[in-house]
């Protein structure tokens, strides 16, 4: 699971859209690669953020990639990009694209839209570098993966006492077949002193 790009665009509606401020992570890419790479993010981002109507949120898929968009919409017209692997879970990216927004909205003045070059916003490098491992972003995630490892814990402990159970079932055998074995000499040790008691 991994996070490529992070960015908020301006896209008013019938109109292009500006990236205000962007985040990559592209160490997973070879030095040589990683412009291209850097390009086709920016590109994807400016474009699917263009083609999501205005209060909705989609998630549009490309080779090994995947675009999750949140256009806001309003007054602002501010639209949320990030782009994953395809292994990344739907809600943490969601759920990071309006915080993201959130957090651009009140830090940034509206007025400042105009100039994207002039707009510092370096929350958006902690927010891609905290929601590369979805599991720790995530409150939700984070209890599934705890609840996850307590049942695996669970079923060890029980598989254990079955077993225990199953040798404690074959100790009470054991001794059933001890206690008929000692009854039997029992008998033929009676038998025996008996035989030589006559003498």
């Amino acid at each position: 699971m991994r996070v490529f790009s992070l960015a908020v665009v301006l896209a008013p509606p019938q109109s292009t859209s500006t990236i205000l401020v962007q985040a990559s992570d592209l160490s997973s890419f070879s030095f040589y690669q990683r412009g291209s790479v850097g390009e086709f993010l920016t590109f994807f981002s400016k474009t699917i953020a263009e083609r999501t109507p205005q209060g909705q949120r989609q998630s549009v898929q490309e080779n090994n990639y995947t675009a999750h968009v949140y256009n806001r919409g309003g007054a602002e017209q501010l639209a949320g990009v990030i782009i994953t692997d395809q292994e990344y879970p739907v809600r943490p990216a969601f759920s990071l694209l309006t915080k993201l927004l959130d957090d651009f909205i009140a830090k940034i003045p509206q007025t400042a839209f105009s100039n994207p070059s002039a707009i510092s916003f370096p929350e958006i490098n902690t927010y891609l570098s905290k929601y590369q491992d979805p599991r720790q972003a995530d409150a939700i995630m984070r209890v599934q993966q705890e609840l996850d490892e307590t049942k695996i814990v669970l079923h060890k402990t029980i598989e254990s006492v079955l077993e225990r159970g199953e040798k404690l079932n074959d100790l009470v055998d054991r001794s059933n077949a001890l206690s008929a074995q000692s009854k039997m000499f029992y008998k033929t040790a009676k038998k025996q002193n008996s035989c030589c008691l006559v003498m």
